[in-house]
């Protein structure tokens, strides 16, 4: 059944990586069985790099839990993480998201992203199991500092040299980071691209700043593990 259900979504993505990016969502995917609300409303996610080894997101499709295709032209930046240096930090946060929010948890989600490090598009995909929709509506056993109730409620991606993504759900406090058990993570890039085929913010090809020239002399490439 599980099988079946990973096909239909695949098959709604494909075909609209045929399709020019809609700039609204509508129901056009399989339904999650079960009541996936969120308490708290609406979930968020960011991007991030390690330390002066820029990339920049361009182009993001959900298909969430309510069987939704949501599409997001309209982006947060991609930030830089002085702490992840050689490997990641467990601690990342990010706060202040405007623009990539969904109403319900993701089932599979398709980004395209800039890698000015490696000088190249790629394009990334990633289903997400029932248990990560679980964690994002379940409150944590302990509270914030301001006695609040924590919620796993924004997903961080960091994205690293040779196309190397993971993910996360962001805690609070000296809490780290939970990862997020993704299935079938695929990255692409080059004439295997489908959905990311034509979207760039770099047509005119790719430069590194001072910063991160200074950053990278004398260190091995990928500049760590990711």
């Amino acid at each position: 059944m599980m099988i079946k259900h990973a096909q239909g979504l695949m098959l709604i993505l494909s075909l609209a990586a045929c399709q020019p990016a809609p700039s609204h969502h509508g129901r056009s995917a399989p339904v999650a069985g079960g009541d996936w609300t969120l308490p708290y409303g609406k979930w968020e996610f960011a991007f991030f790099t390690p330390k002066a080894l820029p990339a920049i997101v361009t182009h993001v499709r959900i298909v969430d839990t309510a069987g939704y295709l949501d599409t997001f032209n309209t982006l947060d930046g991609t930030q830089d993480n002085p702490s992840s240096v050689e490997r990641w930090s467990d601690k990342v946060r990010r706060s202040s998201i405007h623009f990539n929010k969904a109403s319900h948890p993701p089932q599979y989600m398709i980004f395209c992203w800039d890698s000015i490090i490696d000088m190249k598009t790629y394009e990334t995909s990633l289903f997400f199991p029932q248990e990560v929709w679980q964690k994002m509506k379940t409150p944590a056993s302990y509270k914030a500092l301001s006695g609040s109730t924590v919620w796993y409620k924004t997903m961080l991606f960091g994205l690293a040299p040779e196309g190397k993504v993971r993910v996360w759900l962001q805690d609070v406090g000296n809490h780290p980071n939970y990862p997020v058990p993704v299935t079938d993570l695929t990255t692409v890039s080059g004439d295997k691209l489908t959905v990311c085929k034509g979207i760039t913010r770099h047509t005119k090809g790719y430069g590194y700043t001072q910063t991160t020239q200074e950053f990278i002399k004398g260190k091995t490439y990928p500049y760590g593990e990711w």
